[in-house]
């Protein structure tokens, strides 16, 4: 006779891949779905899944967290953490130290229980956490430095609030230790956590590097190799002291994400799609421990401790993390937005509540696990389905680009648009081109592109370019005409194949590039400026040209000289476009509102440039 935990989990991780399709349908965070789910299979709803359906529930979700933290950790480039390393260190320090001392007053004043529970239910809360951070940033794609703050507080906090609630626990449960043990007991369990991860991340980085590991088989071996490291340095950890996994596993994630692996993408794949499974089933197994009795205990004071939380403690924190960064103001307020907790939390707080009750202290346990979840269940259901249409409102989601065709002029141009960080959609209708464009990465909405509902669905209503690239005229002006009439795009670009088709498109006012013409002009730039040709070859990449408009007040009136010395290393300005004039400048050239500058020179430091400007 089969084991009835079988088809426990099986319906779990189907309703679960079920909730993360429909999630991308629908443009909202899966993570609502999950919950969701969760209650309903739990024992405030059906009663399918219940806390005796899993024998190991405690081992299973710790395994499930470990795969997750590492995954949210192997995403944190160095690269994307220059982005805005203040704002990012601040988040992790004072953003937790507020959520930490603010959490917990509201718990003592409004509950009236004992200090020592309250800084345990502020202890778990920290934590906000890569399970529910990158489901919202996956539907509403930010800016880099706003989502690697975001990504960067989530993995930090998750392995803070995990190891510093062990020792607020021991403190609930033995009152009388001195503290400089708990003092102790913290920093040994980071600085464990932290070796085993180094350890387990080196001898992961030699296999994979210098270990023959079958030419035939060996991007396999690789992500197995991987996975197999994450759960190693999770049990090891965990085995020398509780909790110190989650610092192992996030500290293997983060220098082996940044280690410049063989067979990176294919194990970045591989892992992507293990993580849906393990979030889907911790989800929802331990939103079926919700006891709603617990919840509706707490009554009124539960509920204002949920709102100060969110709309309170996360915004104080977030908004003195951020002061004087190079953030703007509506990315701040959508940071102060977006904290929902997540697995770190619910899985601890589970696990403490067992314990509590079975040393006779009910009510703390019942405190401790009506909070956690009732802040849960809120800030990620309230949060997740409000975060895109926020966004939107805050005008905080970095220019849309939509470009029509799939095909290899399509793919190839948002390839370098992504590297910059543009927010680029390929409509597409055909469906091995589809399949094709989305096997490489690319975010693809499938329909036709002349079709106005379909350019709706696609969020042309939000793109401030549309480039018609497929290869029929035809196709490529019926989009122009729609984007212009119809729609009201900033800047339309067009390709056209035929040369004779240029004037028509014109006309309409769209900029065309002809493909057999831009193929005679890189030709000839090849024969005759070879240098400068090649370096135009690799912009975006390691050099850059770009263009900004100068909006920034403390800027005009400005000279050019005065503004090269506030810029990096590495750029110039080659030329400022006041209305239909354009001029290579002086250092004497004062630069007026609406300037439009074009800046030459090294990738990031172009960038840097741009953004100093607005």
């Amino acid at each position: 006779m089969s084991s009835p935990v079988i088809p426990t989990v099986a319906a779990i991780i189907a309703i679960g891949v079920a909730a993360q399709v429909l999630a991308d349908r629908l443009q909202i965070p899966s993570v609502v779905f999950l919950l969701a789910a969760g209650v309903v299979l739990g024992p405030e709803g059906i009663g399918f899944v219940t806390s005796d359906s899993f024998g190991a529930l405690s081992a299973i979700v710790g395994l499930s967290v470990a795969i997750i933290v590492f995954e949210g950790a192997f995403h944190l480039k160095i690269s994307k953490l220059r982005e805005s390393p203040g704002a990012t260190i601040r988040l992790v320090t004072v953003g937790a130290v507020v959520a930490l001392a603010g959490t917990a007053t509201v718990v003592h004043f409004l509950l009236d229980v004992h200090w020592g529970v309250s800084f345990l239910v502020g202890s778990l809360l920290i934590a906000t956490g890569p399970t529910v951070i990158t489901p919202i940033l996956e539907v509403v794609p930010v800016r880099d430095r706003v989502g690697a703050a975001l990504e960067t507080e989530g993995v930090v906090n998750d392995v803070t609030a995990a190891i510093l609630a062990i020792v607020v626990f021991e403190v609930v449960v033995n009152p009388d230790q001195p503290a400089m043990t708990l003092v102790g007991n913290f920093a040994s369990r980071l600085g464990i956590g932290i070796v085993v991860g180094m350890l387990v991340a080196a001898i992961v980085w030699y296999a994979l590097r210098y270990v023959d590991l079958s030419p035939n088989n060996a991007p396999q071996h690789a992500r197995l190799i991987v996975l197999a490291g994450a759960l190693v340095a999770y049990g090891a950890a965990d085995t020398l002291a509780s909790e110190a996994g989650i610092a192992a596993v996030a500290t293997a994630g983060m220098l082996l994400g940044n280690a410049d692996l063989p067979y990176e993408s294919e194990i970045e794949s591989f892992k992507g799609d293990i993580t849906l499974i393990v979030l889907s089933f911790v989800f929802i197994a331990l939103a079926a421990l919700l006891s709603f009795a617990d919840l509706i205990r707490l009554g009124i004071p539960g509920l204002a401790i949920a709102a100060a939380v969110a709309l309170v403690i996360r915004p104080i924190g977030v908004l003195a993390s951020t002061h004087g960064e190079r953030l703007l103001f509506n990315e701040r307020l959508f940071m102060s937005f977006v904290g929902p907790r997540g697995i770190i939390p619910a899985s601890v707080a589970t696990l403490f509540a067992v314990q509590l009750q079975a040393i006779g202290r009910e009510d703390a346990a019942g405190v401790l696990v009506g909070v956690v979840f009732l802040v849960i269940f809120l800030t990620v259901v309230v949060e997740g389905s409000l975060a895109r249409p926020l966004a939107d409102r805050l005008d905080i989601i970095p220019m849309r680009v939509l470009i029509i065709g799939g095909g290899t002029v399509g793919r190839a141009l948002a390839e370098r648009l992504e590297e910059r960080g543009e927010n680029v959609v390929i409509v597409e209708q055909d469906q091995e081109m589809l399949e094709t464009t989305r096997d490489l990465g690319f975010t693809v909405h499938h329909g036709d592109g002349t079709d106005t509902e379909e350019l709706r669905d696609a969020g042309i209503e939000r793109a401030k370019i549309v480039v018609a690239a497929t290869g029929d005229d035809d196709v490529n002006l019926l989009v122009s005409q729609l984007a212009e009439a119809k729609f009201d795009v900033e800047t339309i670009i067009a390709r056209a194949n035929n040369p004779a088709n240029v004037d028509a498109f014109e006309d309409l006012g769209v900029r065309t590039v002809s493909s057999a013409m831009a193929t005679a002009w890189g030709i000839d730039n090849l024969i005759e400026r070879p240098a400068l040709a090649n370096w135009m070859t690799e912009l975006g990449r390691t050099g850059d040209v770009q263009e900004a408009e100068l909006t920034d007040s403390s800027l005009v009136g400005k000279t050019i000289g005065e503004l090269d010395d506030r810029l990096p290393g590495g750029v110039i300005i080659a030329l400022v476009s006041r209305g239909d004039e354009n001029k290579m400048p002086d250092s004497d050239f004062t630069l007026q509102r609406g300037d439009h500058l074009t800046f030459v020179g090294q990738r990031d430091a172009v960038k840097e440039a741009i953004e100093s400007c607005h």
